[in-house]
């Protein structure tokens, strides 16, 4: 399958399902289908790494098949386990008979008891899938060792069963933001692309896309207090989604100007810290003086 037929291709693709790329994104996305390479997108919370492989999924009709990373992910997570109750039930059910423990043994590792996690799905995959790894960075530096494999070779090896490799190889987005700094070995095998919140004209024509109700003189007021927060040292910057759920929120309150008290009454919906809420309500008073 050919994901984008270029970067132009893309970049249309994209935003019809609500993803404004930039040239930068757009063109790597291009060349991550194109190349066969996977794409491990870097950069702070709330850029919208996720919602590309979600973007790109949607573009395309794909599946998404998605591998929550967190401290502890094992093996038996990321790529396939064994049914262990089942392989018991199957040997109790064994005894007593005539049956070879070598005959028992070849039967209980075969697929019936083979149980496959999003690693090994999306490998097997006939349909075009797009395998999302979200937020790399959160796993043991053991887990990439896991990848390489995938990433390298699209393939998994099982002992008991061989080698599965892929007959259509998947779109694969890993995403980080950054907590730790990934293997060579794994950066070696992707194409890299680091995002940041975007600049305001663009942020405005983002929300204004996902919230066209929302009036024009609202929505720069919007962006303009979005920036000014991101500037200062908070806990949790909003993020782009958070400026979209702020944005519906005045559609849905019809404010139709962003002054001290319709700020400080919807503030909620993108600050979830009390320090940052005082803290931002008192700098925001200060820039109005």
């Amino acid at each position: 399958m050919t994901w984008f037929a270029s970067p132009t291709d893309a970049s249309t693709r994209l935003h019809e399902v609500g993803y404004l790329a930039d040239p930068a994104t757009s063109t790597t996305s291009y060349l991550a289908g194109a190349l066969e390479k996977p794409l491990l997108v870097e950069g702070p919370a709330g850029v919208g790494k996720t919602e590309l492989a979600k973007a790109v999924a949607r573009a395309m009709g794909a599946e998404l098949v998605r591998l929550q990373c967190y401290e502890g992910l094992d093996e038996a997570r990321a790529l396939y386990e064994w049914n262990y109750k089942k392989q018991l039930l199957r040997i109790q059910a064994s005894q007593g008979s005539t049956e070879e423990w070598d005959a028992t043994h070849d039967d209980i590792f075969t697929e019936e008891f083979l149980l496959t996690r999003p690693l090994l799905t999306a490998i097997r995959r006939e349909e075009p899938t797009v395998l999302l790894i979200d937020e790399v960075d959160k796993t043991d530096i053991e887990v990439e060792g896991l990848l390489l494999e995938v990433l390298s070779d699209f393939q998994v090896t099982i002992p008991e069963l061989g080698t599965i490799t892929s007959t259509r190889r998947p779109f694969v987005v890993l995403t980080s933001n950054a907590s730790r700094e990934l293997s060579e070995a794994v950066k070696r095998r992707c194409l890299y692309l680091h995002l940041d919140y975007p600049d305001a004209e663009r942020e405005r024509e983002i929300v204004a896309s996902q919230v066209p109700d929302l009036d024009d003189k609202v929505t720069r007021q919007l962006v303009a207090t979005i920036s000014r927060l991101r500037e200062l040292e908070l806990k949790k910057a909003p993020s782009i989604a958070e400026s979209v759920d702020w944005a519906r929120t005045l559609v849905a309150l019809e404010i139709g100007d962003l002054d001290d008290k319709a700020i400080s009454d919807t503030l909620g919906v993108i600050l979830k810290h009390r320090s940052d809420h005082d803290r931002a309500v008192k700098e925001l008073k200060l820039d109005r003086r």
